[in-house]
């Protein structure tokens, strides 16, 4: 793959014996003025061109933020890859330009454009935004506004594209349901196909844009948000939900893979022009998790926990490595330890990335023998740390998240490291969880000293090449949809303040207190983001204000104004503390109530109610817990357990009766 730069602003890319000769979007004028320029020109190694005149539907994927992010994410990768080996459509990418290039494209009238083909993204039939992060959200009206697209989807019309979210923000699409036409709700592999031939087939009878939405509505996964209004009561808490369109779904139902070893995935990924973010081959192990960490939303969003076959991960390794020439590779999962091949999968790659000179990175393990004896084959411990998430300091606090990690656990774990050679240990934690003390808050020191400690009572003096260090980082509780603790009331900044000084003053208290690093999150972003998360409809107004108001890229600290917010919010007279820090009722309608995540909303109330009591439930491995996800038939549902729960109203053992137990309740949300 070559490409130069000519006087002309054009770039000839030559792509696997086929050249396409394009012209770039901005001049070289430009180009030069800006930070990092070759975020905006592609010719990236694998991207794909193709002929616009022999492709039928166009697709431009968008990442909300800036490309050295967007270009780590295997999502996008899969989703692309899979668009692309379809003759008929052409997939391309775009992601927010930087301020200093939104600035001059405001300017100048430039219309915000696609990397392959640098054409405007408004001339495409959709355009799809991956929802990853919810403080990514004035970056959607800025696409959609640099691209000419009007940001309400009431205001678009026939030549306007389809405007597709999806993602695990799509999980409650409401706070940004007024600027996308469709969210596709789950995994992308399964329905696209269909997708694009109903809008072809729609598209050549000439079938008006509000005709083609109802049309898409009636395809498994897709929530078309106009087709629906709420009614609310007079304490602002959702009364009911009535359809627009008599055909549409009652309950949009989440699209998921039941085969991970027979679906789409990148054997020939993108490989960035710049540093990026994580400039690394991705493997994707398995999906899900069997934890079931009461805090976590990922973790029940993508059950049952699926995993490829090793077979399949051999192969995808060695194709990927062949086709990119990075230089690292690291296996992408929730829970790494989990995944049942882990110890055969790691004795091929150490193997063959060793031949091709590929660095290893495993991240998400649990600290045992086993998985420190594989990292000190695949990684430098003179320049590496390790990485507990203990998530509370206090056991009490680990129950009631269900985090099923013990002190001893902890502790025999840091021993064992500081055994092979490591002195860098970081301890990761979170503030304000439901039910917490400051007794809780203070267990954090403790935890983050006695860690030190064993350094000390493990490595002789002789020994000790150099100081240990614990890096202890409090993050701030944010209850998420489709978690158990999605009724749990969320502290207010001034609280989340004072909590972060507890801790800090335990930390200060201990021994080892010279040892410890506190870092701390932001506390303004954490209450915006819980705002966010659990919002309803009526913040689409505030997210519109506070653009106008020139908010965007708010997921970085230079450039986020938490006074902007505040003031949008005043000005429209939106409550913080009714999306905050308010407990809701067992009975309360939510916003996302709408969907279908695969597991029950009776299992999470079972669960919040357990989190009070500080009941532990066992993980998926070890007994059915009734979730609800067995009605997928696929996965860890499908596995025989040697053990039962003993909490009522959860599954058993047999496939069969944790099969029968979902289907009765299968829409029971």
């Amino acid at each position: 793959m070559k490409y130069k730069m000519n006087h002309g602003d054009g770039v000839t890319v030559s792509f696997m014996r086929r050249t396409v000769s394009r012209k770039l979007a901005l001049s070289d004028e430009i180009l030069m003025s800006v930070d990092k320029p070759a975020r905006y020109i592609g010719g990236e190694v694998n991207s794909v061109m193709k002929d616009k005149s022999e492709v039928e539907v166009r697709f431009a994927f968008a990442f909300p933020d800036v490309y050295d992010i967007g270009m780590a994410h295997l999502g996008i990768q899969i989703l692309y890859d899979m668009f692309n080996s379809w003759s008929d459509v052409w997939c391309e990418r775009v992601y927010s330009p930087w301020p200093d290039l939104d600035s001059i494209m405001r300017d100048r009238n430039i219309p915000l454009f696609t990397l392959e083909s640098q054409d405007p993204v408004r001339d495409f039939d959709f355009l799809g935004i991956t929802l990853q992060y919810e403080m990514c959200y004035t970056n959607i009206l800025q696409i959609l506004d640099l691209a000419g697209i009007p940001v309400r989807a009431t205001d678009r019309t026939d030549g306007d594209p389809i405007v597709i979210g999806g993602g695990p923000c799509s999980y409650n699409p409401e706070p940004i349901a007024d600027f996308f036409d469709v969210f596709y709700i789950g995994e992308g592999e399964t329905r696209y196909r269909e997708l694009i031939d109903a809008y072809r087939e729609c598209s050549a009878s000439g079938m008006p844009r509000a005709d083609i939405l109802k049309r898409i509505c009636l395809i498994p996964g897709m929530y078309v948000p106009s087709l629906y209004r709420e009614e609310y009561n007079d304490d602002g808490t959702i009364r009911r939900r009535i359809k627009l369109y008599e055909e549409a779904p009652d309950v949009i139902v989440k699209e998921l893979v039941t085969d991970l070893s027979d679906t789409y995935y990148p054997r020939k990924p993108l490989v960035p022009l710049i540093q990026t973010a994580q400039d690394r081959i991705t493997l994707e192990i398995q999906r899900g998790c069997i934890r079931g960490c009461r805090f976590c939303q990922a973790g029940q969003l993508y059950r049952p926990v699926r995993e490829r076959d090793p077979e399949y991960l051999k192969q995808l390794a060695l194709d990927m490595m062949d086709s990119t020439g990075i230089d690292e590779m690291t296996l992408s999962s929730l829970s790494s330890s989990d995944y049942s091949h882990l110890e055969e999968l790691i004795g091929f790659l150490i193997d063959e990335c060793g031949k091709r000179h590929v660095n290893i990175s495993l991240p998400s393990l649990r600290i045992d023998a086993f998985s420190l004896d594989v990292m000190s084959k695949v990684q430098d411990i003179r320049k590496s740390s390790l990485t507990f998430a203990p998530e509370a300091g206090s056991q009490r606090m680990r129950n009631i998240i269900n985090k099923g990690l013990t002190k001893d656990d902890i502790i025999n774990g840091a021993t064992q490291a500081f055994l092979g050679g490591w002195t860098r240990v970081k301890l990761y934690f979170m503030l304000g969880l439901p039910f917490e003390t400051d007794e809780d808050i203070e267990a954090i020191g403790e935890l983050s000293n006695d860690v030190a400690a064993a350094f000390f009572d493990t490595v002789p003096k002789e020994k000790r090449r150099e100081p240990v260090q614990i890096v202890t980082s409090t993050s701030f509780f944010i209850p998420k949809p489709f978690t158990p603790l999605q009724w749990a009331p969320m502290a207010d900044r001034e609280e989340f303040v004072r909590k972060a000084h507890v801790c800090l003053s335990g930390i200060h208290s201990q021994l080892n207190q010279k040892r410890i690093k506190y870092n701390w999150h932001d506390t303004d972003t954490s209450e915006l983001e819980g705002i966010l998360a659990r919002g309803d409809r009526r913040i689409c107004d505030l997210i519109q204000r506070v653009y106008e108001k020139g908010a965007i890229f708010d997921a970085w600290t230079e450039y986020f104004k938490y006074d902007t917010w505040l003031e949008a919010m005043n000005e429209l007279g939106i409550d913080r503390s009714f999306y905050t820090t308010r407990e809701r009722a067992d009975d309360e309608i939510f916003p996302w109530d709408f969907i279908d995540a695969g597991i029950q909303k009776s299992f999470l109330l079972r669960e919040w109610h357990r989190a009070r009591e500080g009941a532990v439930t066992p993980n998926c491995r070890d007994a059915c817990s009734g979730c609800g996800a067995a009605r997928f038939k696929c996965g860890i549902c499908l596995t025989d357990r040697t053990g039962t729960s003993d909490i009522p109203g959860s599954g058993t053992q047999t496939t069969d009766e944790a099969l029968t137990a979902a289907e009765v309740n299968d829409h029971e949300a």
